[in-house]
C-alpha cells in the first residue's frame, strides 16, 4: 500500500459540525475498502487564495491515507461529484509525520504571540 495526504476544501457554508461529520464519512469509505488513515485535521474555515465558485472561503481538511490507488480512486470520485466539495487533491508522500501540519503550528504560534501581550 501506498501513503497519500488528501486536502480538501468545503464550501463556506458548511458548519464546522457538518465538515467533521465529512471528516469521519471519508475515514469511514477509506477503511471500508481496505484503507488505513493517520492524523485527520479539521483547519478551519480559512481564506481563499482566488475565488472558487463565487467563494471567498473555505473549510480545510487534511487526512494521511495508507491505501491502494483504487481506493483513492474511489474516494476521489465521490469527492467530485458532492456538491459540498469545492477543490480536492491528493498527494502521494515517502512517509507520513506524527507531528502537526506546518498550518496548525503557525496557528498555535499566532496564539502564543497573542498572549504574550
Amino acid at each position: 500500500m501506498a501513503l497519500y495526504e488528501h486536502i480538501f476544501i468545503v464550501r463556506p457554508d458548511v458548519s464546522p459540525a457538518q465538515m467533521e461529520s465529512l471528516l469521519e464519512e471519508t475515514k469511514a469509505l477509506i477503511e471500508e475498502k481496505g484503507g488505513k488513515t493517520g492524523k485527520i485535521e479539521y483547519w478551519g474555515l480559512r481564506n481563499l487564495s482566488y475565488r472558487i465558485n463565487k467563494s471567498r472561503k473555505g473549510h480545510y481538511g487534511l487526512i494521511d491515507i495508507d491505501a491502494e490507488a483504487d481506493v483513492i480512486n474511489e474516494l476521489e470520485r465521490l469527492q467530485r461529484l458532492s456538491e459540498d466539495v469545492i477543490r480536492h487533491m491528493t498527494l502521494r508522500v515517502e512517509a507520513h509525520t506524527e507531528e502537526p501540519s506546518a498550518i496548525l503550528t503557525k496557528k498555535d504560534d499566532r496564539r502564543g504571540r497573542r498572549e504574550r501581550n
